[in-house]
């Protein structure tokens, strides 16, 4: 424990967190028999990051990949576990070592300006993504309903806002938790599509990669939805929340060793990721079996791809589908609003937090709020959120990895990590995740210019 910080900043500090909620005042926590809840209270940040980023903008990539290429890129879901994996716990290892999160470290540790010009970018694309999100889980809620999809817009963007804004950071993982069961939704949809094995094993581990524009466009999408920045601030600041939430929790105890809540957070990390690569994959599976088989390629968002599978999987699959869509949506919407309410809130070193109030965090309320209002605002008037979405996570993908090098060179100094500064491991696979989204995005320019 020699190396983690205790004389950390006001704004910081364990002190600053739910006391006047009382969300954590129960010292002990009865023993659950459910298999499930066990599993579930043994998991945190990790999990709710990894199935975050199958958000539905993240399912109309995937969808989009599928219908287009068939089962030509499920080998990216391959490739990619291992990269975003030691992303994220770079991240989240930042977070528990310094007890700060990420634009906190950075604002501690770079320019002001290369900080504020990375939030702000930040917070532009997640708002679209936010706007993309919401019209998706409204057009979800039309297709299970039969009512206009703009009468879901503002019950679910006030819903969200009441549920970040009014309730503790232990209720709103719980929540999170469970919303994450939502994501087997698409592997139920895969089985009903009957795919062809064969041919899903031989585009898994036998990639045909083609030197065209379109298909490295959608190859830097799908590395930019799923290495995404927002889950990097996302997964170090809720490291600060999970760590300062067990504190509260043992009260006069003393806390359990650094080392062995390092290896917890592996542990959580690598499910989420694990979980996340494998909704991935299989979203792709449902579009390649289905839409692609029958020369959808004009499938743009994920709600058109629902409708689509009624008559080619059947009712079944289509209903899954569009469940699926409203519960990753409660998801990954308030982690996008969230996590740019984080990096706004620690670049300006205000106080933040789900177990503050609107009253004591009212600028970290704020950036949610207006995140998340400018998202329906963009639904509402009729933007095309999906055309937006679709190149947000392109430049997701061109700004990812000067963020990762970034993290990189953080985990690495020992002023700020001490002595549990990265590993070989974590640092190789850290550079082969900066180097092949350069390469893909690399590609992608040159393929404009040529």
């Amino acid at each position: 424990m020699a190396n983690h910080p205790t004389n950390a900043p006001v704004e910081h500090r364990v002190e600053r967190r739910s006391v006047r909620r009382g969300a954590h005042a129960s010292t002990a926590r009865p023993k659950q028999s459910n298999v499930m809840v066990r599993a579930l209270r043994t998991l945190g940040p990790g999990l709710i990051t990894g199935a975050a980023d199958d958000d539905p903008s993240g399912i109309s990539t995937y969808s989009q990949a599928g219908a287009v290429f068939g089962y030509g890129l499920l080998w990216t879901a391959l490739v990619t576990f291992p990269l975003m994996a030691a992303v994220q716990l770079m991240c989240a290892r930042v977070g528990e070592v310094t007890d700060r999160g990420l634009a906190s470290v950075l604002r501690k540790h770079y320019p002001a300006w290369l900080l504020w010009v990375a939030c702000i970018l930040l917070a532009i694309g997640n708002t679209v993504n936010i706007a993309a999100d919401l019209g998706a889980m409204a057009a979800a809620g039309e297709l299970l309903t039969g009512v206009r999809a703009v009468w879901f817009l503002f019950p679910f963007t006030v819903g969200l806002l009441l549920l970040l804004a009014y309730t503790s950071y232990a209720h709103v993982t719980a929540v999170f938790k469970w919303l994450t069961l939502a994501l087997f939704a698409y592997v139920g949809a895969a089985f009903l599509a009957r795919p062809d094995w064969a041919q899903v094993l031989h585009g898994t581990v036998a990639p045909h990669v083609v030197m065209g524009r379109d298909y490295l466009l959608t190859v830097v999408a799908i590395l930019g939805t799923t290495i995404s920045p927002y889950l990097f601030f996302w997964q170090a600041a809720t490291s600060v929340e999970e760590r300062d939430a067990r504190q509260a929790e043992i009260g006069d105890r003393a806390p359990r060793a650094l080392e062995r809540e390092l290896r917890a957070v592996r542990a959580d990390v690598l499910t989420g990721m694990l979980f996340s690569n494998l909704i991935m994959y299989f979203i792709i599976l449902t579009a390649g079996a289905t839409l692609h088989r029958a020369s959808h390629a004009e499938i743009q968002t994920a709600a058109q791809a629902a409708a689509a599978l009624r008559p080619l999987a059947g009712p079944a699959a289509a209903l899954l589908f569009s469940a699926g869509l409203i519960g990753t949506g409660l998801l990954g919407v308030p982690v996008l609003a969230g996590s740019a309410a984080y990096a706004v809130a620690e670049a300006g070193a205000w106080r933040r937090g789900m177990d503050e109030t609107p009253r004591t965090a009212g600028k970290f309320y704020g950036v949610c709020a207006i995140a998340l209002l400018l998202g329906m605002a963009i639904d509402l008037a009729g933007v095309n959120a999906i055309k937006l979405l679709f190149w947000a996570a392109v430049v997701n993908g061109l700004l990812a990895p000067p963020l990762i090098v970034i993290v990189i060179a953080i985990c690495n100094n020992a002023k700020v990590m001490g002595r549990h500064r990265n590993g070989r491991v974590l640092n190789t696979l850290g550079i082969a995740a900066a180097v092949l989204m350069t390469l893909a995005a690399g590609g992608l320019v040159a393929s404009w210019i040529f």
